[in-house]
């Protein structure tokens, strides 16, 4: 006897084509090649070049920042009201996964771990 399954249909996205990406968002804006030729003005090159500077002073930066909390303790602060403490390796670019060893959860210690930042309230290091 053959079982019936339902199939769930989500709803679409915002935009026309179903993809649920806004061309208005700062997110959809930031991943454009640029903020200047997606904002349909013909684009200058030394204004493309400015912000070609800015874009890349600010990826040093963010570059910076992760290296230097690099092997610092970290307490988080998850859903759930769970508090885990551990040691700070890295994360992506998209601050979307940390990645952590030493990991101390009220279930027991993992060696290495990583962590989905939608799981995150807050975190915090030791400087």
């Amino acid at each position: 006897m053959e079982k019936t399954v339902p199939v769930l249909r989500l709803p679409r996205g915002p935009d026309p084509h179903g993809r649920g990406f806004d061309p208005n968002s700062p997110r959809y804006i930031g991943l454009c090649s640029t903020t200047i030729a997606s904002s349909g003005a013909c684009a200058d090159p030394e204004e493309l070049k400015r912000e070609q500077r800015m874009r890349a002073e600010l990826r040093e930066r963010f570059l910076r920042c992760v290296l230097a909390t690099r092997d610092k303790k970290v307490n988080i602060c998850m859903h759930g009201d769970v508090t885990v403490d551990a040691t700070f390796r890295g994360c992506d670019i998209d601050v979307l996964n940390l990645q952590v060893s030493d990991l101390h959860t009220p279930i027991g210690v993992q060696k290495e771990a990583l962590i989905r930042c939608q799981d995150v309230i807050s975190y915090s290091f030791d400087l």
